[in-house]
């Protein structure tokens, strides 16, 4: 069903197919949907429709509830067969670049070239390796991809810009493309925050001439989503970015016109970009250029917009999204959201990150121990950092200083970032930047084995984090887990998710397994209660190959 954060196994529920923008506490509500499902018995059907359905799990029956004339697909097979036939019916899976497989880091309170070199100086200070940073706050927050304080002549017609129409000199971005090769020679990429809105500036907000210059283009060349009577659509009241137009992404030339805008970026050494939001379409009768409606476009629009992206920025850059619909694995990376920082959302994340593999979303992340509210405790931090370290993305992100919500959800006093070094001064901690380290290093590590079994993946059109009971499906321990994983087909993975635990009972499927850290050897077809200590339980296959021998080499346990 894909990204479920209610739980793996959807028995017993009723689940409707939309994408929904909601800020934390998802429950029910998910980014990122997808009408399939698969059953341990050997079933799967996907209904093949962007419109909202409705599926009802009940004991002894499924009931699908979907407009008249659509068209089902039906499966039937192993878990991995099932996925395997599913995700075959887009096309291959996008494998993203080999950096993608290290470290990234990110927060919205870097808002200049000073303070974005000062974080791959902290990263050297503190030894802490990383491969990605990400900026949220860099444009001109009206445009979405002007830098900000950068001096330029507005334009009224659509061109292509390029970085001679802009001076950084005395704005806070001085030298941005300077700054990007010294994150390059430095071993980091660059990816920038977009948003799909020709916005809407409420609350006495001003926007820049250029905005307003693109909006009124936008609406006289039949750029933007429209209304059923042909005026613009703008995004309700009450929502996100309420008030703005969205771009069509169905129209070829207002994609056009879109990218033409932000293709100098590229130019500069841009390695991709952070595409947020999406769920953007909340009325039935919206129309698009290809003459759909928003009844599609509810849940298809979050998908024209990322893939939109993938295909402008190629294969050697990246793209990062939230929110998706069926076919997700053709764009290659999604993050799960927004989450507080509390133990609840912790454990909605790995629901999350298992349903969106079991839908065959191989590629994923999470904010490490949420990226609102107050900072998380140091144990919080610690145990998502090791659940984050053995999944396919590792990224640690923080809101604005004080909270993006402050009136209803203030965030830490002063300085928000959930930086490990933050972390460690903001608790007077400075042990904890030792323990940090050893998991940013271990990921270094594990990095020749997530390039292998991601490539792998592609062939084999598979997920990377593997449930236990698209694995296991006979087994009945492993059909009931709902809390471990295999990262590949070599890796056990068992998150600690309370608070200050330093153990867990561990169910280990069949054949043996041996614990990464200590060395220890456990038979298939039991549950163990293992203490972890300051480690998580990961284990890996006796009969194992190469790229183990190697990780192990590295970690000093032969």
């Amino acid at each position: 069903m894909g990204e479920k954060y209610n739980g793996l196994n959807q028995k017993g529920k009723t689940v409707i197919n939309n994408v929904v923008e909601k800020f934390c506490f998802q429950g029910d509500k998910t980014y990122n949907s997808a009408p399939f499902f698969w059953t341990d018995s050997g079933f799967g059907l996907y209904v093949d429709t962007y419109k909202e359905t409705t599926f009802v799990f009940g004991e002894d029956i499924i009931e699908v509830h979907c407009e008249k004339e659509t068209e089902l697909v039906l499966f039937s097979g192993s878990p991995k067969e099932i996925v395997s036939e599913y995700m075959r019916l887009f096309g291959k899976a996008v494998l993203p670049p080999d950096w993608s497989f290290g470290v990234w880091i990110s927060a919205n309170r870097w808002n200049s070239e000073k303070e974005t070199l000062e974080q791959m100086e902290k990263l050297q200070k503190y030894d802490f390796p990383a491969s990605v940073l990400v900026l949220e706050a860099w444009s001109d927050e009206s445009t979405f991809y002007i830098w900000n304080g950068a001096k330029y002549t507005p334009k009224e017609k659509d061109e292509v810009l390029t970085l001679s129409d802009f001076d950084f000199s005395d704005g806070p971005w001085p030298d941005p493309a300077g700054m990007i090769k010294k994150l390059h020679d430095n071993g980091l990429k660059l990816i920038l925050w977009q948003v799909p809105v020709y916005k809407k500036h409420n609350g006495g907000e001003k926007g820049t001439v250029q905005n307003a210059n693109d909006e009124k283009y936008a609406i006289e060349h039949g750029f933007c989503v429209k209304m059923a009577d042909g005026t613009p659509y703008r995004i309700p009241e009450g929502h996100w970015f309420d008030g703005s137009l969205i771009p069509d992404f169905t129209n070829p030339a207002a994609k056009k016109s879109w990218f033409n805008k932000r293709k100098y970026l590229l130019d500069m050494g841009v390695d991709g970009f952070k595409t947020d939001g999406g769920e953007f379409v909340y009325e039935d009768d919206v129309i698009f250029a290809d003459g759909s409606t928003g009844k599609e476009g509810k849940n298809r629009y979050a998908k024209d917009y990322t893939t939109a992206y993938k295909e402008f920025v190629g294969v050697d850059r990246n793209i990062f999204s939230r929110a998706g619909f069926s076919g997700q694995h053709l764009v290659p990376i999604y993050w799960a959201g927004d989450q507080q920082s509390q133990n609840e959302e912790l454990a909605s994340v790995l629901s999350a990150g298992l349903s969106a593999a079991a839908t065959g979303i191989p590629f994923w992340g999470f904010d490490i121990a949420g990226f609102a509210g107050p900072l998380p405790t140091l144990d919080l931090y610690r145990r998502a950092t090791q659940f984050a370290c053995f999944c396919p993305v590792m990224q640690w992100h923080s809101e604005p200083d004080g909270g993006q919500f402050k009136e209803l959800m203030p965030g830490a006093d002063g300085n928000n970032e959930r930086s490990p070094w933050n972390m460690a001064e903001s608790y007077n901690a400075p042990e904890f930047l030792d323990e940090m380290r050893y998991w940013h290093k271990l990921r270094e590590k594990l990095i020749p084995y997530l390039i292998y079994t991601a490539k792998e993946c592609v062939e084999k059109d598979m997920p990377m984090m593997m449930p236990l009971v698209y694995v296991y499906p006979s087994d009945e321990a492993a059909v009931r887990c709902e809390d471990e994983y295999l990262l590949g087909e070599e890796l056990l993975v068992a998150p600690l998710l309370k608070e200050n635990a330093t153990g867990r009972r561990v169910y280990i499927p069949q054949g043996t397994w041996v614990n990464l850290f200590t060395g220890e050897n456990y038979k298939g077809g039991s549950e163990y209660e293992i203490e972890a200590g300051n480690k998580i339980p990961v284990f890996y296959k006796e009969e194992h190959s190469g790229l183990i021998d190697e990780l192990l080499k590295k970690i000093s346990l032969a």
